[in-house]
């Protein structure tokens, strides 16, 4: 008789234990789910400051702004009269030392004056043989591509125009390094029409 009356309650007390448990879990869950609907989203640029929330607004660039560069330049080809011509030939070797300053109206668009002395090496001896003045419109374009529509002068008296395609490829906070290839036009001077493929290395100042 006992026996069975301590079987009988020791099954009641599981029941009980259970029925705890499950409605312990529930309560638990319904908590986590209440808890979790009152979590905001916030952005991830926000700061909280006594009690209350706060966006940090990003400094945009402030326009016009004015930028100066250093570079130098390499002909590679030129194309006249039928000829394909290369630098580094015949014993001759040209490089330009393109300077300037960008004049920066949006994130979209600005204007660059560009000087460049040309320095030739032929027969031993070496001379400043060429100065370039090609300003242009910039069109500026996302990551760092740029394309710049040029007009040339030069003292040899050639003139013409510069398709140039401008690449950022890295940044610091004093500089920018780009690299740029570009297509000069030239006429003028009793010389037949030439088109060249030039490259040019520089960095432009923050």
């Amino acid at each position: 008789m006992e026996k069975r009356l301590l079987t009988t309650l020791l099954h009641k007390n599981i029941k009980i234990t259970r029925t705890t448990l499950l409605i312990s879990a529930i309560v638990a869950l319904l908590s986590v789910k209440t808890h979790a609907q009152n979590i905001k989203e916030v952005p991830p640029d926000s700061i909280s400051y006594a009690g209350s929330l706060y966006q940090k607004v990003s400094s945009k660039p402030k326009y016009p702004r004015v930028v100066g560069y250093l570079s130098f330049i390499l002909p590679l080809e030129t194309l006249q009269d039928g000829k394909l011509n290369g630098n580094f030939t015949h014993h001759t070797a040209t490089i330009g030392f393109p300077v300037g300053v960008n004049v920066l109206y949006s994130d979209h668009f600005g204007f660059s004056y560009e000087f460049t002395p040309t320095i030739k090496a032929s027969g031993g001896s070496s001379k400043t043989s060429n100065l370039l003045f090609d300003p242009g419109t910039m069109f500026r374009f996302d990551h760092g591509f740029t394309i710049i529509t040029r007009l040339a002068f030069e003292t040899s008296g050639r003139y013409g125009f510069t398709p140039v395609f401008n690449q950022v490829y890295a940044r610091t906070k004093a500089v920018n390094y780009f690299v740029a290839l570009s297509l000069p036009n030239r006429f003028g001077n009793a010389d037949p029409y030439s088109l060249g493929l030039n490259f040019q290395l520089g960095f432009a100042f923050n």
